[in-house]
This record gives structure tokens, C-alpha cells and sequence, in this order.
């Protein structure tokens, strides 16, 4: 693309070309305005564009939050809401925003430049001159309805994270670490009982402060057209130089001419109860004040320290504190960007009554490990492994410079000096120097002997109960003081303010914007090439193919290739799953948890598994092992490697001795069930996740990978297998090796490699050891698929109907689902993504007529082709009944023609589909795996997305009132569609007599109605515990009184 200097108001400021990546950074500042933008010219489709404003505050009233939700509403041009959102849809794009400490950031997805050129100023307009109307921040911020309960979008959210753990701990640590002239000690995010008195007036002041474009950066990553840009920029100030404040007045910037915070003077140790009904385990936060974000140096350092130190579990907090101690199920540790960078740790699962210890031992730890030389073999490892993780992340990321350009925006040096660190790695290669004694004295420095502030997060029942209580008398009182007629007043000020937000614009306003050519957006292209068995898919005469051709074809290992130009190569090994027995198929979640975590045998000796960890993590980028739902088939396994192309003969190596030289030990058998069973009570918190529990539970077959490692099926079985591992380890092994036996073999293995072939030495011959031993004469077998493994209840859906009341939740889920197109060139499936387009567009039929209305959070369709099912999903809702209701009448709507097809909709609904598709494959690598997925496992042409834009551009609007009809109106018909809901107790009554009503037989069962052992019987006394526990969970389902509307507020 073009880049020429500008000679408007835009001066160019530096341009550098990245010594470790193909990308150029180019940096320009507005002379006028002050405005600064940052281009990062990288190949693909997609153009994303990050608005960033340092958004500094002393209060906890929430202002840069509500302008996250009100730039939105509409702008000084364009005075509607959901305009924005619609052109974004028209014109191939995606908007979001974030809210943190330090700024407020708007996202801008889109497929190609043309598209992101139009709407650019669009959307800056709303970031800079946003209309700020009284309807809009009564609606968006906070309102008491009807009903005399507090509501707001910006205020639901914040009610639904005020309370919880994480906040709670965050909040105080944040409280100690900085004084009250500090802004980083406040929530950004606004305080509940300060956004029920924040006012319109203290919103548009903050905003006229702070939303100024000398406070704004643009961050433009991808193709981009420099000439357009600039003049697009150009234009855009012309038309709000006028309504601005002026650009030349005296300014303070935030966060870097404002007080910075004094060193700690000492440490401080506080506790901070959290709401929780189990009280067992709690969680330990430790902040320190580090380094100075641009020094560059020893923010690296820091870094790869933290790796060292808790980066896997072979690094030493990992290994003393969790995997040898078990006082906590992990360490985390991350840092977050500020003048002085501050540094976290996080213990969580730690024993409630051990917290204060446990936190004493982690210093011991520390401590330990400054007085004594490190490993300093170790060390360099995690040096390097950063580097080319680093390196590896940046080719791979669609917007790896963002971050680190807006913190630069934010805290570095106005001459952009700061800025070019981003050119080189060869800070890297300094601290690769360091000494042992370099280590330790930083170590020491910034954390083992550091002032710092530790918050121990203690669980509490009766806090649980308290916040209810007290949430019940406030609300009940604002009702009595606002009496009958009060609240009458109220609800008709709320419906004026949705009337005056809701206006309609003129179709003609969204009209001249031109939706762009598909042409537009330049597609990443790979090549494929096969060998041995996947040659019989057909064979290609590519040149690729003929470097392929050169290195022995004939192994008959079953490989795909896909040619990039990357730096890096990935290979990934799939594995077919038919031939595990079923009863055995649960335990591959054990089989998971440690297959990179195992000793194993090497040349008759047996190496421990931090020998392998360490071994794994200096050959290797990262590796994984996974069912098999990044490439588009949940039924097989995927074991992945990342690798340099010099070591993939090494990984090949390495894969093979996972999969057949590890040792089952018993040990690491323990610690990992104990580590899986930890996560099973916070797993059977969510309504969501249960939800999708019980529907696989009941929809798929016992034979399912998916339902085998479902909660629900963990939850039995694991349990059963921990006993076991007490009292029979030998027989748990021996299962273990025989899952081995049935997974490991030949006829289930296919290969994708990934890789730039013109570079790769021997990319089939490297296999050849792979193979030794196997008997290759076996036919391969058929891919597996989920549609052969449906239950009765998938096969055939409308017979089903289950309501599950769950005490940890205060809204309801629901999800419906119904037959669907089983094949990806059924001829009804153009219209049907055309049609789910439609219907689910933002500001669209359903977004308009549930999340609009209060209605729920969301709501979504999930086309399930390799089921062959349609699903309806309705999240976070005060009354799941009545948004299935409102929905339904939606698609009856448009299937019997009562309702018309908006033109420009219809154009932005094709639009959302091009932007899904750029959305699969934004770089090299998603690329490739996206054109494996499309040829091997749903068997489609490597051009198939191509070929359906095409289809779905010729769908008329008959065949799309053809497909609501007969596919997803039966998504929402009794006797056609299984329905599952998970809810609060308190509602399961009334959403059983409305779905009864709507001509379904819901039946209301617990959780524990849908686990499944597997035939792996409990003993007598374990039966006992069981059930004991079981009913202890639905005494607490009946006694719950649980806070209605809290998620209904979270819309």
C-alpha cells in the first residue's frame, strides 16, 4: 500500500521497518488537532482499528465507563442509535469497545480497507461529538423501572462484578497500593451506589475533558491505503474543528503529568471477605510496584522472570507450591502497564484456613530462591523460548502491535523515541548475558524482598447473605418511598426515553454508503499438497505437490500439507476415536491432563516429568492436546505442535514418545484427578456451561467424546476413579494402557502440517521413524462424526424438555434446538445463512425485540452441520419463557411475509457472512487450517467459501421465507424441538407453566438427574457420600431465595 508523506494537516512523524517481522510501523500526528495515528502495514483481510483515549479519573462514579455504551447512541451527524452498528454490518465491519484503568478503547473489525475507509469518521464522529442525550444516559447508565428495581445497561454490569471475588480483592489491593491522588486506585468501572447519582452533566463534563483529539490515538493494523487515511483524517477534522475544544489550550496529560505513586513503605498484609455459599478455599492476590513501563530492559527481564518463576509446572512456584505441596491448585502471575509497571500473583484454591500460611510459604519460596544460584541453564531457556514465542505470536496475532502501541500512547516518551522499541528483539539477547548474581539481586529488588500488599480472599456464606439482605430492604424501601405514583411517573419516563432513543433514520442516510466489491478484501491463499494415504483425496500439480513428490510419497502415513511463507511450522496429529471402548472413553480427560505432564522411558531409563516439561518447552513453541473443535469435528482427538522448522524431525520425535513411551504413573495420576476435580464445582456454578451440559447429556450417545468429557459425566466418574487410585492403582493403569492400545494405531492417525515447504528438509521421510513398528497394511478409518453419534433424543428432537433449577444463579438460560442441514452442500444452506444473519444482526428483528426490550442479554443461532441440528440460544434472561415468546413471533413474522425484508438489512446480513468467513482465517496460519478443515474433515473444495459467497449473494428473499419455514421455525414448534433450561429456583415455576402453555412437557430435574458413571459403580459408603452431597445441593436449590433480576439488570 501507498504511504506517501501527506501535505495536509497530517505530518509524518517516523517510519521503521520491524528486524523480526515483515510489519512497518509508521507513526503521524496532526498539526492541527494534535490528533496521533500509528499504522501497522500487515498482509491479510482484515483491518482492525483500535480509537484509544487515556481516560484518567479520582472517583469511582463511572463516567469512562457509561461512554463506552453512550458513544454508541449516536453523534453529531448521525443522531440515531444503532446507525453506527448497521453501516458496521453493511460495510464488512465489526465495533466494540473496553474500558479499563488507564483508557477507553473503541475496536474496529473489518474485512478489507474499503469498508474501514467509510466508516472510520463515522465512527470517530461518535467517539468525539456523541450526542450525550438525557434519554440516552437515562436508558444506558441507570434508571429505577416500573417495578421500583435499579436497571441501566452500564449499571447491571457493574452489579454483576461488584461482588464477586476477583473484584472484591482487586479493588482493595488497588486501595493500598495508591493514595487518593492516584487514579489508578479507583473503579473505572463505576461503583454501584455512585452510578444510581451520577448525572448526565458530570458524564458530558468528563467527556469534554478528556475526549479531545490530542488525547486520541488511532492504531490502524493491517492493509491500509496511507493516502486515503490521511485524507479520510483530513476530512474528519474539517467537519469537528468547530464543536471541539480548542487544540492549542494549555494541557495536562493524563497519568504522565499527574502525581505518581510513592514507593510502599513497608508490606501490608489484609483480608477481604468475598460472597460465597462454599467456604473451604479461598484465594491469595500479592501486588508489587515494578519497574518503569519504558524501561524496556528490565521490563523484559521481567518478564521471563515470571516464566522462571510460575510459567509451567516444572518452573519453581509451580513445582514446590502445587504440584509437590498442593497448597494451591496454581500460580498465575501477569503484570499490568503503568508508569510502574505493577506485578500480581495469584494462588488460588488454597485451603481458607491455610491462606495466611500459604502466603508466608510463597515468600519463603521467594526468598529461597534469591539466596541460592538459580539454574541458569533453565534461565536462558526461558529467554530464548520468550524470544521465539514472541517471534511466533507476532506473525501469528491479527493485532499483536496494538497493545504495546497504546501503552506507548499512554505512558512513553511525545518525541515517539520510546516507540521504536518495538524494532528490535535485541533486548533479548542482553539479558540472555546476565549473571546469576544479575538475577538475583533483580529478583530480590522487585519481589522476593520487596515491600508489596497481599490480600488473603476469604470465602463467606453469611457476606452471601448479608449482600442479599441488604440489596432486599434498599430496593424495598426505594419503593416505598417513591410510592405507587412515583413509580408510575418513573415507567413513563423510561418508555419516553426508549421512544426518543429508538427514532428510525432514513433508509436513504445508510443507503449512500457503498457496500465494497468482495474483491476488496485480499484473502490469504495457501498451498496443498498430500502424501501417502491422503493422496487418494486427489493430487495436486502444484509445485508444492512436487516438492512433496521428491521425498518418498509412498509412506503411507496419511499427510496434508499446507505451504505458507511463515517462519514457523505447526503440525497437528488427529486421531479417529471409534475404537476406544465406550465405557473407557471418559477417562481421556485424565488421559489429557497427562500426556505432557508424565515421566517417561528413554533408552531403557525412565526420565522424570519435569526432565520431559523442561526438555518439551526448549524444543518446542507450545503444544496441546484437545478434542478436536478448532477443526470443526468434536469426535476426534488433536494433538499440535509449534514448532521452529529446524526441530520438526525433534517434535516428530517428541509426539511419538508421548503417545507411546510415557509412563502412566500413579502419582502424577493422583495429582492430575485431584487437579480436574477441583474444577468441577466452579464448572457447575455457571447456567450457561450446565446448560450445554444437559443438552449433550441427553443429545449425544454414550459413545460421544464430547458427553464422555462432559462435568456431568466427570463429576461420577472421576470421583470413582480417585477411590480407585487409593485402593487399586494397578487397575486404574492398566485402563490407562489400554486406551493407549485402542487409541494408538495407524488406521487412526491423519497429519496436517503447516509449513513453508520451499524451506522444510524432508517434509515426508521425517514420518518415517513415526511409523516403526505400526502396522500400516490396515485400512484407515472413516473420520468419526458427531451426527453417527447422536442418542435417540438428537436423532430425532421434539420429544424432550427439561427445566434444571440452580441455586448459584439469578437469571434463567435457555437453548432449543431441532433438526438442521447435515451436509455443507445441502441445498437450502445459502439461504438459511443468509436468513440467521438476518434475524441475529445487531440492532436487528431479535436484538430489537429481546435484548432491546430487556428481554435477555442475548440471543443467538448455532447451525450445527456436522449434527445436523439447529439451535436457538436465549442468555441471561429474566424470564426465558417470555423471550422464546417475543423470538418466535419475530420468525413468524417474517416466515408468513406479515413482515418485510429491509433491503439495506438483507445487504448487511451478506456482509456479516464475508465477515465471518475473513474472520476464520485473518492470518498464515488460521489460513491453512481453515483449507484443511474445509478438505479433509467436511470433505468440501479447498474454494468453498468462495463459492458460497457467491450462492448466498444469489439467495432471494423466497428462499429465505422458504428455509424459516421449514428449517427454523420448527427451532421453536413443540414436538419438533427439544428444549433445555437452567434457571433460579425461584423461577423454575412460572417458566414450567409458560412452556407448558406454549405446548411443551417440561419436566424440572437436578443436575444430578443428568450425571452418568459409565457402569463404574460407586462402593456402598461412596454411594452414601454421594447422595448425602446431592441432597445437600437441593436443600440449597429449595431454600434459595435467590436475587431476582441481578443478571436481567446485566443487559
Amino acid at each position: 500500500m501507498s504511504s506517501s508523506e501527506h501535505k495536509k494537516s497530517f505530518k509524518l512523524l517516523q517510519r521503521f521497518q520491524v528486524d523480526f517481522s515483515p510489519h512497518v510501523i509508521t507513526q503521524y500526528e496532526s498539526e492541527r488537532t494534535g490528533m496521533r495515528v500509528v499504522v501497522v502495514d500487515q498482509e491479510g483481510p482484515k483491518v482492525n482499528g483500535f480509537f484509544s483515549l487515556a481516560t484518567e479519573i479520582h472517583d469511582d462514579s463511572g463516567a469512562p465507563h457509561t461512554l463506552e455504551h453512550l458513544c454508541f447512541m449516536g453523534s453529531k451527524s448521525y443522531k440515531f442509535k444503532g446507525f453506527l452498528d448497521k453501516l458496521a454490518t453493511r460495510v464488512y465491519s465489526e465495533t466494540n469497545a473496553w474500558t479499563a484503568t488507564d483508557n477507553t478503547t473503541y475496536t474496529l473489525e473489518t474485512a478489507g480497507w474499503e469498508g474501514f475507509a467509510q466508516i472510520l469518521p463515522v465512527y470517530l464522529e461518535h467517539v468525539i461529538l456523541p450526542t450525550l442525550t438525557d434519554a440516552g444516559c437515562y436508558t444506558e447508565v441507570h434508571h429505577i423501572d416500573g417495578t421500583g428495581n435499579d436497571a441501566g445497561v452500564v449499571y447491571s454490569e457493574m452489579q454483576g462484578v461488584q461482588n464477586n471475588q476477583a473484584s472484591l480483592m482487586d479493588l482493595k489491593a488497588r486501595r493500598l497500593l495508591y493514595p487518593e491522588n492516584v487514579g489508578f486506585r479507583y473503579e473505572t468501572g463505576g461503583m454501584m451506589e455512585q452510578l444510581r447519582v451520577l448525572t448526565a452533566d458530570r458524564i458530558r463534563a468528563f467527556h469534554k475533558e478528556m475526549y479531545q483529539p490530542k488525547n486520541l490515538c488511532i492504531v490502524i493494523v493491517g492493509e491500509v491505503d496511507h493516502a486515503n487515511l490521511l485524507e479520510t483524517l483530513d476530512g474528519f477534522e474539517e467537519g469537528i474543528i468547530a464543536d471541539i475544544s480548542d487544540p492549542q489550550a494549555p494541557w495536562k496529560r493524563p497519568w504522565v503529568d499527574s502525581p505518581q505513586p510513592p514507593p510502599l513503605k513497608e508490606s501490608i498484609l489484609e483480608s477481604v471477605e468475598f460472597p460465597e455459599e462454599d467456604e473451604s478455599s479461598g484465594e491469595i492476590l500479592v501486588g508489587f510496584l515494578g519497574p518503569n513501563v519504558n524501561d524496556l530492559l528490565s521490563s523484559t527481564a521481567l518478564q521471563v522472570l515470571l516464566v522462571y518463576l510460575a510459567g509451567s509446572s516444572v518452573s519453581i512456584l509451580e513445582n514446590i507450591l502445587v504440584e509437590k505441596e498442593h497448597v494451591a491448585s496454581a500460580v498465575h502471575t501477569f503484570t499490568e502497564s503503568r508508569p510502574d509497571t505493577v506485578i500480581w500473583f495469584d494462588m488460588s484454591s488454597v485451603e481458607t484456613k491455610k491462606l495466611a500460611d500459604v502466603e508466608r510459604r510463597l515468600f519463603e519460596v521467594l526468598k529461597e530462591t534469591s539466596s541460592h544460584p538459580l539454574d541458569m541453564g533453565y534461565m536462558v531457556d526461558c529467554v530464548r523460548r520468550q524470544k521465539r514465542q514472541l517471534k511466533y505470536t507476532v506473525e501469528e496475532s491479527e493485532s499483536f502491535f496494538s497493545e504495546p502501541i497504546i501503552t506507548d500512547f499512554l505512558f512513553g516518551n511525545n518525541d515517539g523515541s520510546t516507540l521504536r522499541d518495538l524494532e528490535t528483539l535485541k533486548h533479548y539477547d542482553e539479558i540472555e548475558k546476565w549473571t546469576d548474581q544479575q538475577w538475583r539481586e533483580f529478583l530480590r529488588k522487585w519481589i522476593s524482598d520487596a515491600s508489596h500488599v497481599s490480600i488473603l480472599g476469604i470465602p463467606s456464606a453469611n457476606l452471601s447473605e448479608k449482600i442479599k439482605k441488604d440489596e432486599k430492604k434498599r430496593v424495598e424501601e426505594q419503593k416505598k418511598r417513591l410510592g405507587e405514583e412515583g413509580l408510575k411517573k418513573l415507567e413513563k419516563k423510561l418508555d419516553d426515553a426508549k421512544s426518543e432513543n429508538d427514532q428510525e433514520f432514513p433508509r436513504s442516510m445508510l443507503e449512500k454508503f457503498k457496500v465494497p466489491e468482495v474483491d476488496s478484501i485480499h484473502f490469504i491463499d495457501t498451498t496443498s499438497a498430500r502424501s501417502g494415504l491422503a493422496r487418494r483425496l486427489g493430487s495436486s500439480t502444484n509445485p508444492i505437490q512436487s516438492i512433496v513428490d521428491r521425498d518418498k510419497p509412498e509412506l503411507p502415513l496419511f499427510i496434508h500439507f499446507e505451504h505458507v511463507p511463515s517462519n514457523f511450522l505447526h503440525f497437528t496429529l488427529v486421531i479417529s476415536t471409534e475404537s476406544i471402548p465406550i465405557e473407557m472413553r471418559p477417562l481421556l480427560s485424565l488421559y489429557f491432563e497427562n500426556f505432557f505432564n508424565s515421566p517417561i522411558v528413554r533408552d531403557g531409563q525412565e526420565i522424570g516429568f519435569e526432565q520431559v516439561v523442561t526438555e518439551l518447552e526448549k524444543d518446542s513453541l507450545g503444544y496441546t492436546i484437545d478434542g478436536g473443535a478448532d477443526i470443526d469435528n468434536t469426535e476426534v482427538l488433536r494433538i499440535a505442535f509449534q514448532v521452529e522448522p529446524e526441530k520438526y524431525q525433534t517434535a516428530i520425535r517428541w509426539l511419538r514418545t508421548l503417545l507411546w513411551d510415557s509412563l502412566f504413573d500413579e502419582s502424577r495420576l493422583k495429582a492430575s484427578v485431584t487437579k480436574l476435580l477441583a474444577d468441577i464445582p466452579e464448572e457447575k456454578r455457571s447456567g450457561s456451561t450446565m446448560l450445554w451440559s444437559v443438552r449433550s447429556m441427553v443429545q449425544l450417545a454414550p459413545g460421544s467424546i464430547g458427553r464422555a468429557r462432559n462435568t456431568l459425566a466427570k463429576a461420577l466418574y472421576l470421583k470413582r476413579i480417585n477411590r480407585l487410585l487409593k485402593t487399586e492403582p494397578k487397575a486404574i493403569i492398566a485402563q490407562m494402557e489400554e486406551l493407549r492400545k485402542s487409541l494408538c494405531n495407524f488406521d487412526n492417525f491423519r497429519v496436517l502440517v503447516v509449513a513453508d515447504l520451499n524451506r522444510l528438509k524432508k517434509p515426508v521421510t521425517s514420518w518415517a521413524p513415526f511409523l516403526d513398528g505400526l502396522d500400516t497394511s490396515i485400512p484407515l478409518r472413516p473420520l468419526d462424526s458427531r451426527l453417527t453419534r447422536l442418542s435417540e433424543a438428537g436423532k430425532k428432537p421434539g420429544s424432550i424438555a427439561y427445566i434444571v433449577p440452580m441455586p448459584t444463579i439469578d437469571s434463567s438460560y435457555s437453548v432449543h434446538t431441532a433438526r438442521g442441514p447435515s451436509s455443507y452442500d445441502h441445498p437450502q444452506l445459502p439461504a438459511l445463512m443468509v436468513a440467521l444473519a438476518y434475524l441475529v444482526a445487531v440492532e436487528g428483528p431479535l436484538w430489537v425485540a429481546v435484548r432491546g426490550t430487556g428481554l435477555a442479554y442475548g440471543t443467538s443461532f448455532g447451525r450445527d452441520t456436522a449434527a445436523g441440528q439447529l439451535s436457538y440460544r436465549i442468555t441471561r434472561s429474566p424470564d426465558a419463557y417470555k423471550a422464546f415468546v417475543a423470538s418466535k413471533k419475530i420468525v413468524e413474522g417474517f416466515a408468513s411475509g406479515e413482515s418485510e425484508f429491509d433491503p439495506p438489512a438483507l445487504e448487511g446480513a451478506i456482509s456479516s457472512i464475508v465477515v465471518s468467513f475473513a474472520n476464520e482465517q485473518p492470518r498464515m496460519g488460521s489460513a491453512a487450517q481453515i483449507s484443511f478443515v474445509n478438505q479433509v474433515i467436511r470433505g468440501v473444495p479447498s474454494d468453498y467459501n468462495a463459492k458460497m459467497l457467491k450462492m448466498v449473494r444469489a439467495v432471494s428473499v423466497e428462499e429465505i421465507r422458504a428455509v424459516l419455514k421449514s428449517v427454523v421455525l420448527p427451532v421453536f414448534t413443540p414436538g419438533e424441538s427439544d428444549l433445555f433450561v437452567t434457571c433460579a429456583p425461584v423461577m423454575e415455576e412460572g417458566t414450567k407453566q409458560g412452556f407448558e402453555a406454549a405446548g411443551f412437557k417440561p419436566q424440572v430435574k437436578p443436575l444430578s438427574y443428568f450425571q452418568d458413571d459409565y457402569g463404574l459403580k460407586a462402593t456402598e459408603g461412596e454411594e452414601e457420600e454421594e447422595e448425602e452431597e446431592e441432597e445437600e445441593e437441593e436443600d440449597e436449590s429449595a431454600s434459595d431465595d435467590s436475587n431476582e433480576g441481578s443478571e436481567k439488570d446485566g443487559l
